[in-house]
């Protein structure tokens, strides 16, 4: 019996630092992950034509995250939409999540979200580069802007929020942490999702040759962005190149150049990448940089992507996630099909989209030729 006694505790003591280097590699993993951007399992493909080469990782996902610019002030806002990101879709999945900050995350912010969710989290600071003032844009002028707007309408005398859409418009894409993925879902604090999502949303962008995903069209405050069609309208002129035969233009801009001030609220966004990577998006944005709108005035995010995305796409590359039940602080949407809403909860009066303008104008316009766009943007300006 000695021998086998002996090989017993061998094996015990095997066993034992087995377990040592497992718990070791995951303290190693949870202290690192906010250092490192979500590995690549699988080589990225060139990309010849937007939407058309996301690439598979070996776990059967997607190389896609939900990703929130958040501060650690809104640790328990950003904690209720991962619980319910988690309990609506992501526990079947697993999908990362990234968090940014332009400041460092405190230890408390890491631990209240990694103690939240068994999915892969990464936290990251923006680079200072892409933080800031724009080079095209003086300090003396924006404060003045910031004076004059105060109270004409909601952040107006807000720097910091204007920071935010210009970093969301251009920037967000381009973080470290970003650029293995082929899509993001844009979360943030202090939202509701309403109805179970039984199948995964990003392989739905693939499968269909989506670019481009939303649940709520409000119509834009007019004195925010005041000269974005102007601005648009040149940058068009001055690069027929980028446009597509055939776009979505006719949402945002009718049939006599008129902006309607549709948009697509990108508070929730899912989006594959390579669009806001395009050449055209990038030099679209660096013209509506150069013009100084995002301090001047109060350029938004979402009016800078519907409006890049109506010009630069076609209506059947854009999507209404009808089926996802969502409220951002103002307005909520709740699908009315029974076959949706019998997965969802929702509050009375979660109907926005049922009497928005501009998602009754989404399903009644359709994509107009290249020739009509351009002339659109030729027309004298009757704003």
């Amino acid at each position: 019996m000695a021998p086998l006694t002996s090989h017993f505790k061998r094996a015990l003591l095997a066993f034992v630092a087995l377990l040592g280097l497992l718990t070791l590699y995951k303290y190693s993993r949870d202290a690192s992950a906010d250092l490192v951007a979500p590995p690549r399992s699988l080589p990225i493909d060139v990309v010849d034509e937007v939407g058309h080469n996301a690439t598979i990782t070996d776990n059967g996902l997607l190389r896609a995250a939900m990703v929130a610019l958040v501060r650690n002030s809104e640790l328990q806002g950003i904690r209720s939409t991962v619980r319910q990101m988690d309990d609506r879709f992501n526990n079947k999945y697993g999908y990362p999540y990234i968090f940014l900050n332009d400041e460092e995350f405190t230890e408390e912010f890491k631990e209240g979200i990694r103690t939240l969710t068994t999915a892969p989290v990464y936290f990251g600071k923006l680079s200072t580069e892409h933080w800031g003032l724009s080079p095209y844009v003086t300090e003396e002028k924006v404060q003045e802007a910031l004076k004059r707007n105060q109270h004409r309408y909601m952040y107006g005398g807000s720097y910091s929020y204007r920071l935010m859409c210009r970093y969301q418009s251009g920037f967000v894409h381009k973080h470290p942490l970003l650029e293995d993925l082929d899509y993001y879902w844009r979360i943030e604090p202090d939202v509701n999702y309403y109805c179970d999502i039984p199948y995964d949303p990003f392989k739905y962008m693939k499968d269909n040759k989506l670019i481009y995903g939303f649940t709520i069209t409000p119509m834009e405050k007019l004195e925010t962005v005041e000269t974005l069609w102007e601005t648009t309208r040149k940058w068009m002129i001055a690069n027929p190149d980028y446009l597509q035969e055939k776009s979505f233009i006719h949402w945002v801009i009718n049939e006599k150049s008129v902006y309607t001030r549709c948009h697509f609220w990108s508070n929730f966004e899912i989006v594959d990448l390579s669009f806001y990577r395009s050449e055209a998006y990038e030099s679209y944005f660096q013209h509506l940089d150069r013009a100084g709108g995002f301090f001047y005035e109060r350029w938004g995010d979402a009016p800078v992507h519907s409006m890049a995305a109506s010009i630069l796409l076609r209506k059947e590359q854009i999507h209404w996630f009808e089926d996802i039940g969502y409220r951002h602080p103002g307005i909520g949407h709740c699908p009315t099909k029974p076959e949706m809403a019998a997965r969802c909860v929702c509050p009375e009066n979660a109907n926005y989209m049922q009497r928005s303008l501009c998602n009754r104008r989404y399903g009644e316009v359709n994509n107009i030729y290249k020739h009509q766009a351009l002339e659109l943007a030729e027309m004298p300006d009757k704003q």
